[in-house]
């Protein structure tokens, strides 16, 4: 022992994803060429250091701790290219110097049940779970210097800064700062958390500077940099540790996005602008300049004129008024005011674009794939780079053609995910409709579904694996059987074969217990639905549809029963279930051409059913309405025999509430009602004298329920409607016929009038003229 004391410890106090506080953090470091680098953060990550050096790895990445055995009691660190904790560590990894994490283990952090990083702030971590929001010590500083943001105020001091001076002089000034503002703050402030952390930073300082000796640098937020300095004992520190709850955790390195770093994810990391952070923190001049060129080259590719003109004024508007607004330089204020003036012609809606793509941005970033990983991420990312199927930031929507061998395994592996919890796609309505080839989805990955993918490791090591054992356990625990007849479509989809047996078995045992027809009428589509994937995905569905079969059979049977007695809202739902088995026995029964082998009959049975519930009085006037409508819709109901159900229900004997239920029922699903009424006179003829009929004091309460089955014709339609009956007029019976009197309408075919358009039909199907 020399008896010379060990120089001083240098604390660099930061703004959390601050490029200011990064580039003083790089020319500190320069300048003072510590034996060691510190950095706020967990130690259990101390082992992940290097891998910050890999080419592969891209900011923004996140450290993602969860305690062992329970992913979803979980907390991030997010770093930035231009966060001061990842330039530190960058540094340090550059010049050979050792860098430590040392921050309160995330195995405290967890066991406390703390936000840890996923909650940090702009200057000093959130607070942990049970503690109230605390003063923002920038806010504070702000005010003392005359301004309202504190993002203008921080931009103003320290964003701009250049450089000039003393490298170490700007981190002296906010340590100085804040400590005054704990001074005054501490008694208003619930410190215990911070107490406990700062007392594990001081004992990894000095074991830091023990073990490494000569200046050690310390890069954390600048609230913490007067607890460090400050000179407390080892036996104080050691006791503020004492007794803290301690969980195993798993730590790794996972990608994360500029949208999680901005304060309105949810995350709260600190910055509402992280695309214009990046832009400050890569560009060494002209940040203006070049920030305006960036919008310009969007705004043009997105269709709007924005000239070198264009751009040359945003720059001069933004520096006039960065100087009346007494700013060293045009900060994001300014920009965006100069763009929506000179670009957008003072519209904010080019500008939302240039806030989504620019201020904030897309970027995803990237880890590579010596990263510590579960097995069920390795899999998944094995098998996304198989179908190269890249994860991005930014929604994207994609069209699967499922006769191909790669689009088929692309929708496989997303619906495997989504039975996992992992929505990393978003199924869409596909232009093609139900059944067909196509299959659309809308692609966006989110920082969270890592850690979704770290929960769903319970159930397996690869992604097939782990889905096939979540369907069979959510087999034996669905209650309802609308659950497990969707299951079955589910694991169709997925294409797990494994997990189907158990899946038909709990499917054959719930529907044995179930008598309510309801119930059964609910379940069968998803069910019918599962049988039809086997055309394209190559599935054999035999079994399938042989319990879906039998399901349809007991639907015919106790459906009648289940439709009587009900009120208005259950009627409704009960119409709803009516629709489902009709279209769920189209697609069972096959067509004329390829009857079903399973199902042979089955569209005459539903047939007869529909028949009972279209002349059944006793059933409320939605179902009969919908009955009617699905039979003449189908050919099995004369024209005249549903005018003449029309007309019964329409007379004078039956309520104006019950008429109207029977009038949506009939021409309320898909707006076709409307097409109905255009070409069928008669009908229409019988809805417009009851209408006119209906008693003043009984027409208030039918309005809405006629409103809403009107509003779903197309405006076309009801145009015509319109003309047809101010033209037709009203008789005195219902059953009048309104083409005496409408012009170009008439009781039959008009031979000279349809041979007119016969050459031009010939000519469109390639047939020849005479």
């Amino acid at each position: 022992m020399t008896g010379t004391a060990a120089p001083e410890p240098v604390l660099l106090g930061v703004r959390h994803h601050g490029p200011g506080s990064a580039r003083a953090v790089r020319a500190a470091l320069d300048r003072c060429r510590p034996t060691a680098v510190l950095i706020e953060g967990p130690p259990e990550a101390d082992a992940l250091v290097p891998l910050a050096a890999e080419q592969d790895m891209r900011p923004p990445v996140a450290l993602l701790a969860h305690v062992a055995g329970e992913p979803g009691r979980a907390a991030f660190w997010p770093f930035a290219e231009f966060s001061p904790e990842w330039v530190a560590l960058r540094w340090a990894l550059a010049h050979g110097v050792p860098a430590r994490f040392i921050d309160l283990p995330a195995a405290h952090t967890l066991a406390l049940g703390a936000g840890g990083g996923a909650g940090r702030g702009p200057e000093r971590d959130a607070s942990p779970e049970g503690v109230g929001p605390r003063t923002d010590p920038l806010a504070v500083l702000a005010g003392a210097g005359g301004y309202d943001d504190p993002e203008a105020w921080w931009e103003d001091v320290v964003e701009h800064r250049r450089g000039e001076g003393d490298a170490l002089a700007p981190f002296e000034v906010v340590a100085e700062a804040m400590g005054e503002l704990r001074s005054a703050l501490g008694e208003e402030e619930d410190l215990e958390h911070d107490a406990v952390r700062e007392a594990h930073m001081r004992l990894k300082l000095r074991e830091a500077r023990r073990e490494f000796g000569g200046a050690v640098a310390v890069v954390c937020g600048a609230w913490h940099v007067p607890a460090l300095a400050e000179r407390r004992t080892v036996a104080a520190d050691r006791q503020a540790l004492k007794g803290l709850p301690k969980a195993k955790v798993e730590i790794g390195w996972v990608p994360w996005t500029h949208r999680r770093l901005s304060r309105h994810s949810g995350y709260g990391a600190g910055i509402t602008s992280p695309g214009w952070y990046g832009h400050l923190f890569r560009v060494p001049d002209r940040p203006v300049e070049r920030w305006m060129t960036d919008v310009a080259r969007l705004l043009r590719a997105e269709g709007h004129p924005v000239s070198s003109a264009h751009v040359i004024e945003a720059v001069r508007l933004a520096e006039t008024l960065a100087a009346m607004r007494g700013r060293p330089l045009a900060g994001l204020a300014e920009t965006v005011d100069a763009i929506r003036a000179v670009m957008c012609d003072g519209s904010d809606v080019p500008l939302a674009l240039v806030r989504d793509r620019l201020v904030v941005g897309d970027v995803l970033g990237e880890v590579p794939d010596a990263a510590p990983a579960s097995p069920l991420q390795r899999d998944l990312d094995r098998q996304r780079r198989a179908l190269r199927l890249k994860p991005e930031a930014a929604a994207r929507d994609c069209e699967f053609d499922l006769r191909k061998d790669t689009d088929a395994a692309r929708s496989r592996l997303l619906h495997r995910l989504r039975l996992l919890g992992v929505d990393w796609g978003e199924p869409l309505p596909s232009r093609g409709g139900l059944g067909t080839f196509r299959e659309s989805w809308r692609l966006c990955w989110e920082p969270e579904l890592s850690v979704r993918i770290a929960e769903a490791g319970v159930w397996g090591t690869t992604v097939e694996g782990a889905a096939t054992a979540k369907a069979e356990s959510l087999a034996r625990d669905a209650t309802a059987l609308a659950e497990i007849t969707s299951l079955a479509e589910r694991c169709l989809l997925a294409g797990l074969p494994d997990a189907l047996p158990v899946v038909m078995r709990a499917l054959a045992d719930r529907a044995a217990l179930d008598s309510d027809a309801g119930h059964l009428a609910q379940a069968l589509p998803a069910l019918v639905r599962s049988v039809r994937y086997g055309d394209v995905r190559r599935t054999d569905t035999a079994a399938l549809a042989e319990v879906a079969a039998v399901l349809a059979e007991r639907v015919f049977v106790g459906l009648p029963a289940a439709c009587a007695g009900l009120d208005a809202d259950a009627a409704a739902e009960m119409r709803a279930h009516v629709d489902g088995v009709h279209q769920a026995v189209a697609l069972l029964a096959g067509t004329a051409d390829e009857p079903s082998t399973v199902a042979p009959g089955l569209r005459d049975r539903w047939a007869a059913v529909l028949k009972v519930l279209a002349e059944r009085d006793t059933l409320p006037g939605g179902i009969r309405g919908r009955a009617t409508r699905l039979l003449l819709d189908d050919g099995r109901l004369p024209h005249e025999r549903a005018a003449r159900l029309m007309g019964l229900v329409l007379s004078a004997g039956t309520p104006p509430a019950e008429a109207a239920a029977w009038i949506e029922g009939f021409l309320g699903t898909g707006g076709s009602g409307g097409m109905l009424l255009v070409h069928d006179e008669r009908l229409l003829a019988l809805v417009d004298g009851w209408l006119t009929a209906v008693p003043p004091d009984a027409f208030t309460g039918v309005l809405p329920l006629l409103r809403r089955t009107f509003s779903a014709f197309e405006p076309g339609v009801r145009r015509t409607l319109g003309d047809h009956i101010r033209q037709g007029g009203r008789g005195p019976g219902p059953a009048q016929s309104l083409h005496a009197t409408a012009p170009g309408f008439g009781p039959a075919l008009d031979p000279r009038r349809a041979a007119a358009v016969l050459p031009t039909m010939r000519l469109l199907l390639g047939g020849e003229t005479v």
